[in-house]
């Protein structure tokens, strides 16, 4: 059974600055795409949870790739999936934080 998906507001934040971005620059149906990509992915870690690699054991934050350009990273609890951010690659690391 799927487990229930929320999402922090610093990933909600991530997620409609990505959607502002594709919408201005490059399209109705790129925007469609990266949205039925994101939520095809959401669905799969809501059923399956650990398909994607532990990044931060600490933390048990793990990461998903979206596109060769955005990482979706989120952490299970036993009854639900909290989605951390959505972070552009091409940024520097050291300015993802999670909280």
């Amino acid at each position: 059974m799927p487990k229930k998906v929320i999402w922090s507001p610093l990933a909600e934040n991530d997620f409609s600055n990505i959607l502002d971005y594709l919408k201005h620059s490059w399209g109705e149906a790129v925007l469609i795409r990266f949205i039925d990509i994101t939520e095809d992915l959401i669905l799969q870690i809501s059923i399956n949870n650990r398909q994607f690699p532990i990044i931060n054991k600490k933390y048990k934050i793990r990461k998903c790739v979206l596109t060769k350009h955005n990482s979706l990273y989120y952490r299970e609890s036993k009854t639900q999936i909290e989605i951390l951010r959505i972070f552009d690659s091409r940024q520097d690391p050291k300015k993802l934080k999670f909280k």
